[in-house]
């Protein structure tokens, strides 16, 4: 996994990438464990034990320039920003990394008030890099109280080709917001002066509070239930609720540059995604939360990069940040159960969400997702249980509860509770007529009760036709036709499957039986004795054995038998 900034991407925002020390330096005697241990942990992301042994290279070495870097970028990924800026202004002006220092430093200015000097670097070139530095220049002429050189800025940047200019109109629309201007704040966002613009639930919260301000409650509702029925984002309910209670809720959202300032580097870090590398994005969302210590999406978005990272240690630390007051709590909660599940701990995971579920029994997603692990664990009627709650508490008709429908319909069949089940499959796919994994699972379960066989590949020819790459759902396809006795017209979609699954136990035993059923004894031999390989529950695997001395037909035959 690549973990520091890609170049090409490090230059899309006018910075130079960090550059990792390679070993071609004296260390001083007693070094090389602690240097190779934080080289290790930087290569794989674990940014904190990077941090700790590169300090302890630099505590016995402290005039070592190579390491400085290194220390400075794995402290800034972790949040401690005062040590990142002692080490950043004893990174030399002439070094490759002195770009990245910049930005250590940049952020120092603004959190330390120093507003005159985070300007002169940012017109310097000296401060964040030469594109992210005009987004934060317009602010920081803003805290200088010259709203009129702030416009002018954001202006400039959105008539340019920067990279960035796409992120300019939210940032404007939100200055003018904050000096009370709401008519020009809903212009941006209304699309009126620069078209449309692509905004989160942040700038929905945003747009919605300056509708407010503009005496357009209802107008601020609907936008609210609009992003509502696509993203059931808490801050989203916790401000619908608000508006609801006082329709002259004051505009809060941004008020200060700081805030604004730390909305730059949060934008930033989402518009950077994790695709290129996750150092980059994690150190923008560190650096919002510590120009603006309230800044809890910042908090919320660095744990979701480090579980992106794998890094699930950090992650629950940093989900940990987030105050129980905030509407963000429940789903950082439910960021650090998954965190936990990934470390291996699920009983702590499951003991997380339960607690959620008792606290926030109102949450239909909290139910949900204790569910799902609960459904993980294989602990299928805690899991009905838990659906259950979830299903009482919303509205069936909406496309997107399919899936809670679905989900509790597999704990019902795993928990031989099969009309339960069929009741719910049907339901969901009331809802999404054609789900793929609804018609593939329904579909096949039909087929292992060898009932409704005609429906049953109806139904999955529809979802092989949704999925055409899935390997379970090709596989469920020549077994419906294999149960219909179709068996030439089995042998295609078996194979199929095979190809896109290669190493799973079941496909290869299903493609053995249909190529037995075709006369092709030699090869169903070869695809039963490759699924034996692959480890397959007892059973199985005993039946298997028993088709390969005896031949499937005899194994049916004694099969038959045994069922009357």
């Amino acid at each position: 996994m690549q973990t520091f900034p890609r170049l090409a991407l490090i230059l899309s925002l006018g910075l130079s990438a960090p550059v990792m020390a390679q070993n071609t330096f004296a260390l001083e005697p007693g070094l090389a464990g602690a240097y190779l241990a934080a080289r290790s942990a930087a290569m794989s992301g674990d940014h904190r034990e990077a941090a700790i042994q590169f300090q302890r290279v630099l505590r016995a070495d402290p005039d070592n320039q190579a390491i400085l870097a290194d220390a400075m970028l794995a402290l800034a990924a972790i949040g401690d920003w005062d040590q990142a800026a002692v080490y950043a202004v004893q990174i030399p002006e002439s070094s490759l990394d002195r770009d990245f220092a910049n930005l250590i430093e940049q952020v120092a200015r603004i959190r330390a008030g120093d507003m005159a000097g985070a300007t002169a670097a940012a017109i310097a070139q000296t401060g964040a890099g030469p594109l992210i530095d005009p987004l934060l220049e317009g602010w920081l002429y803003l805290a200088e109280g010259d709203m009129s050189r702030a416009s002018t800025t954001f202006e400039t940047m959105i008539d340019t080709n920067s990279p960035l200019a796409g992120l300019v109109p939210y940032q404007y629309a939100l200055a003018r917001a904050s000096v009370g201007d709401f008519e020009g704040a809903e212009a941006i966002f209304s699309g009126e002066v620069y078209g449309p613009i692509q905004v989160s639930s942040r700038g929905v919260q945003a747009h919605a509070q300056i509708l407010v301000q503009l005496d357009r409650t209802e107008d601020a509702l609907d936008l609210l239930a609009l992003a509502l029925s696509q993203n059931a984002d808490e801050t989203l309910f916790t401000l619908r609720d608000e508006i609801e209670a006082d329709p002259t809720r004051p505009y809060d959202f941004i008020i200060t540059p700081e805030e604004g300032m730390a909305e730059v580097f949060f934008s930033l870090a989402r518009a950077l995604g994790t695709d290129a590398g996750t150092t980059l994005p994690l150190v923008y969302a560190r650096a919002a939360h510590a120009v603006d210590p309230g800044h809890i999406h910042s908090v919320l978005l660095a744990a979701d990069i480090l579980s992106d990272a794998e890094q699930y240690g950090m992650a629950e630390d940093t989900y940990e940040l987030v105050p129980r007051e905030s509407p963000l709590f429940v789903q950082a909660e439910m960021g650090r159960s998954e965190a936990l599940f990934q470390q291996g701990r699920e009983d702590a995971a499951i003991e997380v969400l339960s607690a959620l579920a008792r606290d926030y029994d109102n949450l239909a997603a909290v139910h949900t997702a204790l569910g799902d692990a609960l459904r993980r664990e294989e602990r299928f009627v805690e899991a009905i249980d838990a659906y259950s709650n979830a299903v009482d508490l919303v509205e069936l008709d909406q496309r997107r509860y399919w899936f809670l429908l679905y989900a509790r319909a597999i704990s019902y069949e795993r928990s031989d509770m099969w009309e339960e089940a069929e009741a719910d499959f049907r339901a969901a796919l009331e809802l999404s007529p054609e789900q793929p994994n609804v018609l593939n699972y329904l579909g096949y379960s039909l087929v292992e009760q060898n009932r409704n066989l005609d429906e049953a590949l109806d139904m999955i020819q529809r979802a092989v036709a949704g999925q055409p790459e899935s390997g379970y759902i090709v596989d469920s396809l020549g077994w419906v036709l294999y149960r219909l006795g179709r068996f030439e017209e089995a042998v295609a979609p078996m194979e199929r499957a095979v190809e896109l699954l290669p190493n799973d136990s079941i496909v290869n035993d299903h493609l053995g039986d249909v190529y037995w059923m075709v006369g092709r004894f030699r090869e169903a031999e070869f695809q039963w004795s490759r699924a034996l390989s692959f480890d397959p529950e007892p059973e199985e695997a005993e039946r298997i054995r028993m088709k390969l001395e005896l031949g499937l037909d005899a194994v049916l035959a004694r099969e038959a038998e045994t069922s009357q």
